[in-house]
């Protein structure tokens, strides 16, 4: 082992994570795994790391670990101001970083998740395959917390590191724009709320999570008041609670579920809403066919 990190800080939410444990939603275990999952991967590639190794995935505020050994780090995702020692250190940039000192990635300055990844990468148990943190099942380590200890891998030798150049990535979305499949309960919907779907503007609500973005905006209404039976769920699934706003499950979501789902969002397509703060506009658009959305209507868009 190369090591280890010591939470200083750990932040509103700090979790490990890696690609997650697909395979298994026939035990009731989600996938989990990083929320903007493109920002995991580069972060490690940066780093000379299979891009399955583990990195820790903050949550607005950042975090700060201090590490045991020489190490290197860098940070994708979320843009923020890093220091290493209280020294400025840049951002999407591999940084040596000698023994002892203190790694702070501050609060993002615009999206919400940013990655921290180390040479070696994180190196606590895996569970299932996986060492990523699930909410909503409890396997892998809990969220951080201060005091907590992390082990980490070796970092590879000096000069074997590739090339580093800055972490070329898009900003954060300013307008979350989700292509969508018409769901397999659409025709639970009247023709007036799937238009509203394709043609309204929602937003992004404070009490959404790792399991599901939630929207605010207008409510969708069903055809039907009888009970669904619980179905499978699948990640970008759109599903619509009783008061008619929908939630787009995310890597943390239930397997199964008894809301009625009106569309599903290509997964290739979530990365940007883990970066897409509250208040975000969100506009769905058809990325195939959908079961008829009606004629125009007045939806209080």
């Amino acid at each position: 082992m190369g090591g280890t990190l010591v939470v200083v800080r750990a932040g509103a939410l700090t979790t490990v994570q890696d690609l997650g444990r697909p395979g298994y939603a026939h035990l009731g275990v989600p996938r989990s795994g990083a929320l903007d999952e493109p920002a995991h991967r580069l972060a490690n590639r940066l780093l000379g790391n299979p891009e399955s190794a583990a990195t820790l995935e903050t949550t607005l505020t950042g975090c700060a670990v201090r590490v045991s050994a020489p190490s290197v780090v860098v940070i994708t995702g979320a843009p923020c101001a890093v220091t290493i020692d209280g020294v400025p250190a840049p951002w999407g940039t591999t940084v040596r970083v000698p023994a002892g000192a203190v790694v702070d990635a501050g609060p993002a300055t615009y999206g919400v998740r940013s990655y921290l990844a180390f040479s070696g990468g994180v190196q606590v148990a895996a569970e299932l395959g996986s060492r990523a943190t699930d909410l909503l099942s409890g396997l892998g380590p809990a969220p951080l917390r201060e005091g907590d200890e992390l082990p980490v891998g070796c970092p590879r030798p000096a000069g074997g590191l590739p090339a580093a150049e800055a972490a070329r990535w898009p900003a954060p979305p300013g307008e979350l724009v989700l292509p969508v499949l018409s769901g397999p309960r659409a025709d639970w919907f009247t023709s007036g709320a799937r238009h509203a779907l394709l043609t309204c503007t929602y937003r992004v609500s404070p009490k959404g999570n790792r399991i599901g973005l939630r929207l605010d905006g207008p409510a969708l209404e069903r055809t039907r008041d009888d009970e669904l039976p619980s179905e499978g769920m699948t990640l970008g699934a759109v599903q619509v609670p009783p008061d008619g706003r929908p939630v787009v499950f995310l890597a943390d979501h239930p397997v199964t579920g008894g809301y009625p789902v009106i569309g599903v969002v290509p997964p290739e397509h979530l990365a940007p809403a883990a970066q897409a703060l509250p208040g975000t506009p969100v506009r769905f658009v058809p990325a195939g066919p959908f079961v008829p959305a009606g004629p125009e209507i007045h939806y209080g868009c």
